[in-house]
């Protein structure tokens, strides 16, 4: 029946029991990092703990893309022009500039766009964990499915719970754009999964206003198509994700005349030009090992974060699963060529492999990491609102 088919949808009308263990597991981690911070600020006052909520929780590249949203890639004309402002794709700021008129208050504008676009996102997770690959599209809900991973059941939320415990967690919470990300890509994926290309390609295009991951998500989708369906009446989709990157290419040209435009606001802002992979390494090793500062540990977290990466990349090439081996490889050689190793760490959010990896895992591992997760989460939550570096 039509409506059995919409309920394997990400549009769909009615919650499964998945869903609502996602959006519970999201919505009570929320409570939890709230309550971690006040709790923070009430106990502590070094750095920015001392200051309002809202304050707290606009840091870094919050500052950011609230200020791309009011003023646009000039910049607040009452400061010096940011030349690594155009490095931020525009599908947060837009988003912001859309909900001002409701929700004066950029800041909380920021984590509403967080808070509700986290929530889409959970609840694709969670879907997409009951649909491995060589799924059936429209195989009943709530029935197990077999794939080609065999039988499914309680992975989904299972990886949802790991992502939103995971250490760097704290971004999702944040007004960073992975949240809102996740919540285009993750449907695009599932949706793929189910061979409805035309929809995938319109939420993957979605994804590509957010960020330049985006563009490595299209190749990705284009590698599940040669690989798993081939029906090439529906190949010209794959072109949409392409067009939000070409279109902000030829935007920043045209206010720039320069065609690497975004490339240079990398290096302009982070001193991040590209280098062999070993010069990147021996880079990082150095500020993790060779120095001590406020950034020591972030380094070496880095590191981590990066042999994480390539074991994740190496483990789903030796599953042969191609698609996803792309979608983290590319992304995961453009940052390990970079002059130093930055926000990998960061990047795992956006790995769902990884997470499905882990909710797919054996109870004991599975309980292992949780627990080893939750206290370096409530660190990072610390840290974040003191206004040191998290990531």
């Amino acid at each position: 029946m039509a409506t059995e088919d919409r309920s394997d949808g990400v549009g769909a009308e009615r919650l499964r029991p998945g869903d609502r263990l996602a959006l519970g597991a999201w919505f009570g981690t929320r409570a939890a990092v709230l309550g971690i911070s006040l709790l923070a600020s009430a106990l502590w006052s070094y750095g920015d703990l001392h200051d309002s909520f809202l304050n707290r929780w606009t840091q870094w590249d919050v500052d950011h893309f609230v200020e791309i949203a009011r003023y646009g890639y000039r910049g607040d004309p009452s400061h010096p022009p940011d030349p690594g402002l155009p490095a931020f794709f525009p599908g947060l700021p837009v988003a912001l500039r859309i909900l001002h008129p409701l929700i004066p208050n950029w800041q909380l504008s920021a984590l509403l766009v967080s808070l509700v676009a986290g929530a889409v996102a959970m609840v694709a997770l969670a879907r997409l964990g009951d649909e491995p690959a060589g799924t059936v599209p429209g195989a009943h809900a709530g029935h197990p499915r077999l794939g080609a991973h065999g039988i499914t059941g309680a992975a989904g939320p299972r990886a949802v719970l790991a992502l939103l415990v995971s250490p760097y967690a704290v971004f999702l919470f944040a007004g960073y754009s992975e949240s809102l990300f996740l919540a285009f890509a993750l449907p695009a994926w599932l949706l793929a999964r189910q061979r409805r290309w035309e929809a995938a390609a319109l939420c993957a295009a979605g994804a590509s206003c957010v960020r330049v991951t985006g563009l490595f998500l299209a190749v990705a989708l284009i590698v599940e198509f040669v690989t798993a369906d081939r029906r090439w009446r529906s190949a010209p989709w794959l072109a949409v994700p392409f067009l939000p990157v070409l279109g902000y290419i030829l935007y920043l040209w045209r206010r720039t005349g320069d065609w690497s435009a975004w490339q240079h606001a990398q290096e302009a802002g982070w001193g991040r030009s590209t280098v062999w992979p070993w010069k990147s390494f021996e880079t990082t090793w150095h500020a993790a090992f060779g120095t001590h500062d406020q950034f020591t540990t972030a380094f070496r977290v880095e590191l981590i974060a990066a042999a994480v990466g390539v074991a994740l990349t190496c483990w789903l090439l030796w599953r042969r699963q191609w698609a996803e081996s792309v979608y983290v490889g590319l992304p995961l050689l453009s940052l390990l060529t970079s002059a130093y190793y930055l926000s990998i760490g960061r990047a795992t959010l956006l790995w769902w492999p990884l997470w499905l990896l882990i909710g797919r895992s054996r109870r004991p591992a599975y309980l292992f990491l949780i627990a080893l997760f939750i206290p370096l989460m409530v660190a990072e939550v610390v840290t974040y609102n003191s206004g040191g570096w998290a990531g």
